[in-house]
């Protein structure tokens, strides 16, 4: 299966990914800087993470499609609320 995953950190900022060969241990592609950043040394000591799967489907296109609109459903790109930088995220300002 292909499937659309979402890890959560510690913090509860978010990264969603995909991963076309369903493999448990894989957990995305998430900017190890951008994790450091948000914790100190003592806290990478012990930590855990979650991943949960979103959506499989044996389509491979298909997953790569979906992959952006999970993103902007759980707004993994507000770096705010998540590890995710693309789709680029823009405010909004009303």
């Amino acid at each position: 299966m292909k499937v659309i995953y979402k890890i959560t950190y510690p913090n509860g900022k978010i990264f969603i990914g995909k991963d076309l060969t369903d493999t448990i241990t894989y957990l995305g592609s998430v900017s190890n800087e951008l994790i450091e950043n948000d914790f100190t040394r003592e806290e990478l000591r012990d930590f855990t993470v979650r991943k949960e799967i979103l959506f499989e489907s044996r389509d491979e296109q298909e997953v790569n499609r979906l992959e952006s609109e999970y993103i902007l459903k759980f707004r993994a790109n507000d770096p705010a609320v998540g590890y995710n930088r693309w789709p680029i995220f823009i405010p909004h300002s009303f």
